[in-house]
């Protein structure tokens, strides 16, 4: 009976989001490599000479990639191919960056192969061979302390290529977590044109499992919706980059089995989206009615009000060149001051769901986060705003947080959400405009 119920509303497909179309992967792979040959061409050359770092060597093994490494093969490589080693030199009369492998075959169209393995049967000797030809200042590989996605060459390959460098070159070896951070944290202007589409279909998809099409109150679990959005976002066509999570926040005494949904719940929903490499991060809320209640209680209504506020409390303090912990600790003073009970825990996005750039806040760490918190913001970037407000409200055993995560792009007219954000707390059921 139970999966009957559960599946009943699934037949009320005429109230349905409607979904934008998921290319064919064909056709994700084209607009992937296009993508590609844009960063390369007009991004990475920027970036390098910003970070005054001449020469960037990515090595890989195969299974064991590097995190910049993956963001940086065609489409048609799902995998780095036994070493892949890839060379990034910037000429600095020039400007132009010359993209090569020291490998058998080319890496897509935008990188060249240049191991002649007659001349260097040994793929280390070939690579010193490119970098004494062209005498690089600085020799930047991926090592990092503080930010995993630029600390991605293993200890054996590191050992590796320092045993092949002559001393006069591994003097210049330098940490290329500068490079790798904007290479990894910077939107380019197309992909922005796309990444809207990625955010409206995770909020389409959040607006229907949190509708009577998907729960049942009385019946339907929180873990019932947890996998119906793992499921719909397989089904869709996109990916996951982590296991949904739906919470439920109630009023008064528990009921003895504390998963099912009922009358009176406050829902919240976390879940993100991988598309065309991109990804998303949304959380937002929902309200089941109660009998009788035609909205949300006004006190539920105001603690929603006072989150959505925190949110422009911390992106008014967006500033290029501002760090992490002082937008964090500038933007909780300001909270603190209004009477908000906040906590930020704000992070990039982009390739990675927890992408590289300057933290703001962790939810243990309202104090500054030091390393990844140092790190300071910049234009062109986009970032997850997540940050909660716990207010007390008469009658709920805790503090009611709300719980608000949004995808927002950062650039020299401010801070604005890609594809809007949650302002009110959705109903469930839904109202019908011509019942009362």
């Amino acid at each position: 009976m139970k999966k009957f119920l559960l599946a009943l509303p699934l037949l009320l497909a005429a109230a349905a989001p409607i979904h934008a179309q998921v290319l064919s992967v064909r056709d994700q792979a084209t607009v992937v490599n296009e993508l590609l040959v844009d960063r390369f061409d007009n991004l990475l050359p920027n970036i390098m000479a910003q970070t005054g770092i001449d020469m960037w060597v990515v090595v890989s093994r195969e299974y064991n990639e590097d995190p910049v490494l993956k963001t940086m093969l065609p489409a048609e490589w799902l995998n780095a191919r036994r070493r892949t080693v890839l060379v990034f030199y910037r000429d600095a009369k020039t400007g132009k960056v010359e993209r090569l492998a020291v490998a058998r075959y080319n890496v897509g169209k935008s990188i060249a192969a240049a191991w002649d393995m007659k001349k260097f049967p040994n793929q280390w000797d070939a690579l010193v061979d490119i970098i004494k030809q062209r005498n690089p200042a600085k020799i930047a590989l991926n090592t990092s302390t503080h930010f995993g996605h630029a600390d991605g060459i293993d200890h054996t390959e590191y050992t590796e290529l320092l045993a092949a460098l002559p001393a006069d070159l591994k003097k210049r070896v330098v940490s290329a977590e500068p490079l790798a951070v904007r290479w990894l944290e910077s939107r380019t202007a197309r992909e922005m044109h796309i990444y809207p589409q990625l955010v409206n279909a995770t909020h389409k998809i959040i607006e229907e499992g949190f509708s009577e099409r998907v729960i049942t109150p009385g019946i339907t679990t929180a873990d019932d919706v947890v996998w119906w959005f793992r499921q719909k976002i397989r089904d869709l066509g996109y990916d996951t980059w982590f296991h949904p999570s739906v919470e439920i926040q109630r009023a008064g005494k528990g009921l003895s089995n504390a998963d099912v949904i009922v009358p009176g719940d406050l829902l919240h929903v976390d879940i993100g989206i991988t598309y065309l490499r991109l990804n998303t991060d949304i959380q937002e809320h929902a309200y089941v009615l109660k009998p009788g209640e035609t909205a949300a209680p006004a006190e539920l209504s105001k603690a929603f009000a006072s989150a959505n506020r925190l949110q422009d409390i911390l992106t008014s303090h967006f500033k290029q060149g501002r760090s992490g912990n002082q937008v964090l600790a500038a933007s909780l003073q300001q909270a603190k001051a209004e009477g908000i009970n906040a906590t930020i825990y704000t992070h990039p996005i982009g390739y990675h769901g927890h992408a590289a750039g300057p933290a703001i806040g962790m939810w243990d760490m309202q104090g500054g986060v030091p390393g990844t918190g140092d790190d300071v913001l910049r234009y062109g970037t986009a970032y997850s705003i997540e940050l909660n407000a716990a207010t007390a409200i008469p009658g709920w055993k805790e503090p009611v947080r709300i719980m608000l995560e949004e995808d927002a792009y950062f650039d020299e007219s401010g801070v604005r959400y890609i594809n809007g954000r949650q302002k009110s707390l959705f109903l469930l059921p839904r109202p019908a405009p011509s019942v009362e």
